[in-house]
């Protein structure tokens, strides 16, 4: 692989606007991401956006969206859901990672909406955390869906993207949160998740990202690309 600097040389200004405009019509044939696509059908409450979001944890979309549309379709508000027995959850989200965890995650936000809440979860990204499970990832992303917050989520695909564009230079997804929280727009927050999943997903891959073909190779700046497609 060309060196830093030698790459550095090559590539165009980076302009977040251009970057954004061109994956905008790049990931229009794509999937949208779950709880976007899950909003779309419908389902669009805080609610329903939080467990939606924990069926996802470490689920890939194609289980994680039929899974919540089979449990919403049965519960889809906190008094429908509290009064279903975690092992009743458990059955119907099977197809989802740690699905008896996630059943006692989710009954427990539901009893606790109820009692706490009136049923109404809170627009509050501290109140989402303070549930075991939801850390800012699904607040953040679940807030900006269903309540308009604009907050960003950063999952590993935002992570990964923004970094190898050396948009952002962090270690970890908290530091990727607090360095784009700083530099993007704020126009920007809530639609990145879900620009970038995708583009992640398809394109900007973890390993043999396609490269050649990526509508944003004039300012990407490619930080540890080692096998570009």
């Amino acid at each position: 692989m060309a060196s830093t600097g030698s790459v550095e040389a090559e590539k165009e200004p980076f302009d977040i606007d251009t970057v954004l405009r061109r994956i905008r019509e790049t990931v229009r044939s794509f999937a949208d991401a779950a709880m976007f696509a899950l909003a779309a059908q419908g389902h669009e409450t805080l609610f329903e956006q939080l467990v939606a979001c924990i069926l996802s944890i470490r689920t890939r979309d194609e289980v994680s969206l039929p899974t919540s549309l089979t449990l919403l379709r049965r519960a889809s508000t906190p008094e429908a859901m509290s009064r279903l027995k975690p092992e009743e959850i458990e059955a119907l989200i099977r197809p989802v990672t740690f699905p008896e965890p996630k059943a006692r995650q989710i009954h427990a936000i539901a009893v606790r909406t109820v009692e706490e809440f009136h049923g109404k979860l809170p627009c509050d990204a501290q109140v989402l955390q303070s549930f075991k499970g939801v850390g800012p990832k699904c607040a953040h992303l679940a807030l900006g869906i269903a309540c308009g917050h604009e907050a960003i989520s950063v999952d590993i695909h935002v992570h990964r993207v923004t970094n190898r564009w050396g948009y952002v230079q962090a270690r970890t997804p908290e530091q990727t949160l607090a360095a784009l929280e700083a530099r993007l727009p704020r126009a920007y927050w809530v639609e990145l998740n879900r620009l970038l999943v995708p583009f992640g997903k398809h394109v900007c891959t973890g390993t043999r990202p396609k490269c050649s073909t990526c509508p944003v190779l004039s300012m990407c700046r490619q930080i540890g690309v080692q096998h570009p497609h």
